[in-house]
């Protein structure tokens, strides 16, 4: 099967680095591609910068309430029978990702799969700061902490159509309770390539600062509730934990 696969660019005010994003992804090998940008009406030069690099992108520019407002946008809007989101400061590793990707999903008619990320310094992309090794996933695994990396994680458009798309009321938490609900919660069929499939620059927005850290940790604590699920006593401290074994 040809799957059409959907990639998602959340975009605002992100004029110098959406060219490496939306280049990334022009030069997949995999050609069966649509790529949407979703803007939140960007003030800056960011629209001109995506006329300028690709006439391909489909271009969606509106305000909108926050960042996975805007990816629920573009997940309703894709054609694509998969659906991947890669953020304004993100480029795909290789040409070959979104090809082996699609490889995957036809091997074992899997619902989702994703990969490896690496962090690189914001101004020196070739410069390796984190390294996020997701690793084979079982199901116990989240009640340790773990989760994969979001911008890795690619899903049939038809599990978004079932079991929803991102909450927003669990903040920054959205991509956790996302992930959480369709692995741990409706256990759909995941495969993990064991591939660096993106390059994110250092910088998000719940690690920004000490209070996003306890907001983010908050939406983490609600993502279980919300679905009706019970964590471990210490499930949510080995979480930001986790993190830190990234840096090593």
């Amino acid at each position: 099967m040809n799957f059409k696969v959907s990639i998602i660019t959340v975009a605002y005010n992100c004029q110098d680095t959406i060219t490496d994003t939306i280049l990334s992804v022009k030069s997949q090998q995999y050609k069966n591609i649509e790529h949407l940008i979703i803007d939140g009406a960007s003030t800056d030069n960011t629209l001109q910068v995506v006329k300028n690099c690709s006439s391909n992108c489909i271009v969606y520019s509106e305000k909108d309430n926050g960042i996975y407002d805007a990816m629920n946008k573009g997940i309703l809007l894709s054609a694509g029978d998969i659906v991947g989101i890669l953020n304004a400061d993100d480029f795909y590793a290789d040409d070959q990702v979104i090809g082996d990707i699609v490889q995957l999903f036809e091997k074992n008619n899997n619902d989702a799969v994703y990969g490896d990320l690496i962090y690189v310094d914001s101004y020196d992309t070739n410069r390796i700061t984190r390294t996020w090794k997701a690793g084979a996933f079982t199901k116990s695994n989240f009640l340790y902490g773990w989760m994969p990396p979001h911008p890795t994680f690619f899903v049939k458009k038809s599990v978004y159509l079932e079991f929803g798309l991102f909450n927003l009321s669990v903040y920054t938490a959205a991509d956790y309770e996302l992930m959480l609900r369709f692995l741990y919660k409706f256990n759909i069929k995941v495969a993990y390539l064991h591939k660096t499939l993106v390059k994110m620059r250092a910088g998000g927005v719940s690690n920004q600062s000490l209070k996003n850290r306890i907001l983010a940790n908050k939406g983490d604590r609600m993502a279980w509730k919300v679905n009706q699920l019970k964590p471990y006593w210490f499930t949510l401290f080995l979480k930001p934990f986790r993190k830190i074994l990234q840096f090593i």
